[in-house]
């Protein structure tokens, strides 16, 4: 792994030679020192122990689950622990030992029919999800980390109320499953010194659309940049010079923010 590291390094010391040759904006210089911080950061012996998951006490693994989705979110903490601000777990696949997982399913959420059955998946999937998520929540409160932490659990978009029966790809028989819906998602905010504890907005009864207090993904980056203290409006320089700001539009929700 360091090996592959240190050539990666190299390589991307040589991409930025070339690009330093003609850059006009003096963004290199800038990007140098982010880029010096960052393999600072790798290098470190905190970041080094955060990742050997061997030190973590053996009933924590065990209360997370020993598989993926569990240690990478034993991982995450251990990760704020040694510095890190913005941590991002994958929950696909989880490979559980001692579980068969179906034949031909997805390996992570894309439940169309067409990928796998909605509800076999479902079976496996949702009781794994509620034991990490519970068990991340209760361990950030348990170490005084649930101020400092903001836990956003979200998928990219919803998905379609009503469900859709069409031909497995693989399978070859008609299966449930449910297509992309940008129209209405929920997601679950924990910590971060949030008013929790609440449900935010409302869609009708068919879970097609909102109802009342809608919002868009950018209001939620906008929550998330306002618990990390990084203005929303500042602006950086594109590749042609011209300000771009960190978020074109959005606010922070309101209902979230500490009183």
């Amino acid at each position: 792994m360091a090996d592959r590291l240190q050539d990666r390094i190299s390589l991307l010391r040589g991409v930025d030679n070339l690009r330093r040759d003609i850059d006009a904006n003096k963004t290199i210089g800038s990007m140098d020192n982010f880029n010096k911080q960052a393999m600072d950061m790798l290098f470190s012996a905190a970041f080094r122990n955060a990742f050997d998951l061997s030190l973590e006490n053996d009933s924590v693994r065990d209360r997370f689950g020993r598989h993926a989705w569990g240690q990478r979110a034993i991982l995450a903490r251990r990760l704020v622990e040694a510095g890190a601000r913005f941590v991002t777990i994958v929950m696909e696949n989880p490979y559980v030992s001692g579980i068969k997982m179906p034949k031909y399913g997805t390996y992570n959420w894309d439940s169309h029919a067409v990928n796998c059955h909605l509800f076999d998946e479902a079976k496996i999937r949702l009781p794994i999800y509620d034991k990490v998520i519970s068990a991340m929540i209760e361990d950030l409160y348990d170490r005084g980390l649930d101020r400092r932490v903001m836990l956003v659990v979200t998928g990219e978009f919803g998905r379609s109320p009503k469900i859709e029966t069409n031909l497995g790809t693989h399978t070859k028989v008609k299966q449930p499953g449910r297509d992309h819906w940008p129209g209405a998602m929920s997601m679950l905010v924990s910590g971060g010194g949030m008013r929790t504890g609440q449900v935010i907005g409302a869609t009708n009864d068919k879970g097609e659309h909102p109802i009342s207090r809608a919002m868009t993904p950018n209001d939620v980056w906008a929550s998330i940049l306002h618990h990390l203290g990084i203005d929303q409006h500042q602006t950086f320089l594109d590749h042609g010079g011209r300000p771009q700001p960190i978020l074109p539009f959005g606010s922070p929700i309101r209902e979230l923010l500490p009183s």
